[in-house]
């Protein structure tokens, strides 16, 4: 008899019938499957003529005829996966694929040719080419057999070559696809720590260094670290990132916004920030974390050193940790602007025990490397003990990708004055980011000549975030389509012209104004398509919706 249930219990998990299991369960009684009294006495099993067998014949005829119950729904997943949103990559880009799709079964089908992907900060998919002495390097660590070829001194530069040897012999195995430390190759952190030093004139402890798959995974592990309950705040600028929404809510905490001023050219106001501390203390919660984003995300904006300072010491007063995004520190624009990180701001006012965590990326910059996930944060001013959870943190993960790593050391250690890739290096930098200043300003010019278009400067990072006056018409228009206004515009923008932007709402914005961030990424040869398909649509749109 055992043996016969066993063996229908086989052919109803073959069967995949929860229906079925859940009614086995209704007369699996404790007392006559659980008890270890029961276990040697055969007479509680079902007999083959019992209604227990007439139920399980029954869930499996419908089993066969496909009628199931589904083991996940969106009912039953983690709701703070549903809570999360990651506008970048949202809707608006599931659309362009589809028009790209069309595109490539039906040219012709639409009235643009290509699509133009504004949305996100990826270099290299627009057409930005890679530094080569980066991917020399990179090429030799990945296929070392190349260093014992009497070719390769005639296809590398010498010092590509010393690089490479210099970055195995830090490696284990002097092979990238062996695991490294959990925080990263120790020669490597020598290495970064080494570039901070030189940057901001206060030394580095490479332990104090984590190489990360790009700053996304540390941003990642210091909110699971600070999070412990949705009583617990992050600060964070609007707009922001919306990576730090979705992972705030990911691991159950709240966001507390601050907002930027847009008429001061997206201006960090410490009384905003008192205001919002206070607001939130208020309603019981616990602020543990300020995020402030410098270049700005999405807005562009390089912050004053005064106004960092402002920021260290409301930081330092009410027990806060910095986080500190600064992915965007090579991509200034403003010929009165400069990067200062906030570690070096910190040093300089003699504060070195405010907790800081510093994250920089190859994704952006001059390098825009995206695709090889590499990056770090700096974890400063916290105690032996926390830091030896973020140590466990980086071991669950083993490690961050090699080649992220070997990148992340040559961004912060350049070819230097005598090597062979030095000019070539500086050249290829340097074109790239006065292109982007170009584009920059390009793009500024043409929002601010639309109607009802106002657009702050782009002082750095790669975006600009103008604000567009839409008519109620639109509005209404909008709310009739079930979408916000800017991202309604967008939308129709989209289909009418292949041009990918994000609206404002995916940033968060001012209740009651509309946005959209447009990157500065195309090449320069398609700048001026942008503009011209942009500007016709914007008039036909007002004209539509202005009566």
């Amino acid at each position: 008899m055992r043996k016969f249930v066993g063996e229908r219990a086989k052919r109803l998990i073959a069967n995949n019938t929860i229906a079925s299991v859940v009614k086995l369960n209704q007369y699996q009684t404790s007392s006559t499957l659980s008890s270890s009294n029961n276990c040697c006495n055969r007479s509680h099993l079902p007999r083959l003529n019992s209604p227990l067998n007439s139920h399980l014949r029954c869930y499996s005829v419908m089993a066969s005829k496909g009628s199931k119950t589904a083991p996940v729904t969106l009912e039953t997943l983690n709701p703070k996966v549903l809570e999360c949103e990651y506008a970048v990559r949202g809707e608006i880009v599931s659309i362009a694929q589809k028009l790209q799709q069309d595109l490539q079964t039906n040219p012709g089908s639409k009235p643009f040719n290509e699509i133009l992907y504004c949305n996100i900060g990826n270099p290299q998919a627009l057409g930005q080419k890679p530094i080569t002495f980066f991917r020399e390097v990179l090429a030799l660590c990945d296929n070392p057999s190349l260093l014992d070829k009497r070719e390769t001194n005639g296809l590398f530069s010498s010092d590509s070559i010393a690089r490479a040897i210099m970055v195995l012999d830090q490696m284990p195995g002097r092979a990238t696809g062996a695991y490294s430390h959990s925080q990263g190759i120790k020669g490597l952190r020598d290495t970064i720590a080494a570039g901070i030093k030189a940057r901001d004139g206060y030394p580095a402890d490479p332990d104090d260094i984590f190489l990360t798959d790009g700053a996304s995974p540390g941003v990642h592990m210091m909110m699971q670290l600070l999070i412990r309950s949705e009583k617990d705040g992050i600060l964070c600028p609007i707009p922001q990132y919306p990576l730090y929404s979705a992972s705030i809510a990911l691991h159950g905490g709240t966001l507390v916004r601050y907002y930027l001023d847009e008429a001061t050219g997206w201006g960090l106001e410490v009384s905003e920030l008192k205001k919002q501390l206070e607001a939130a203390r208020q309603k019981g919660i616990t602020v543990r974390a300020l995020v402030a984003i410098n270049p700005g995300n999405p807005t562009g904006q390089v912050l004053a050193e005064e106004n960092q300072r402002q920021i260290v010491e409301f930081c330092k007063k009410e027990g806060l940790v910095l986080l500190a995004d600064e992915v965007y520190q090579e991509n200034i624009y403003a010929a009165d602007k400069k990067f200062n990180s906030f570690k070096k701001i910190c040093r300089s006012m003699g504060y070195g025990d405010i907790p800081l965590v510093s994250f920089q990326s190859v994704s952006k910059g001059y390098h825009g490397e995206c695709g090889k996930r590499g990056g770090y944060m700096e974890v400063t001013g916290f105690s032996t003990e926390v830091r030896q959870q973020f140590y466990k943190l980086a071991s669950v993960n083993l490690c961050s990708n090699i080649s992220g790593q070997i990148l992340a050391s040559l961004v912060m250690s350049p070819p230097k004055v005598g090597d062979e890739s030095y000019d070539s290096y500086f050249s290829e930098r340097d074109g790239i980011l006065k292109s982007l200043a170009r584009r920059a300003k390009k793009l500024e010019d043409a929002f601010n000549s639309l109607e009802g278009v106002t657009c702050n400067k782009a002082e750095g990072a790669m975006y600009l975030f103008p604000r567009i006056q839409l008519p109620n018409k639109a509005i209404k228009a909008a709310e009739e389509a079930k979408k916000a206004a800017d991202a309604y515009y967008a939308i129709r923008l989209l289909n009418s012209t292949g041009i990918v932007v994000v609206p404002g709402t995916g940033f968060g914005q001012v209740p009651g104004t509309w946005h959209f961030r447009c990157t500065i990424l195309p090449q320069e040869d398609k700048i001026p398509a942008i503009v011209s398909r942009l500007t016709d649509f914007h008039k036909k749109f007002m004209n539509e919706f202005r009566g």
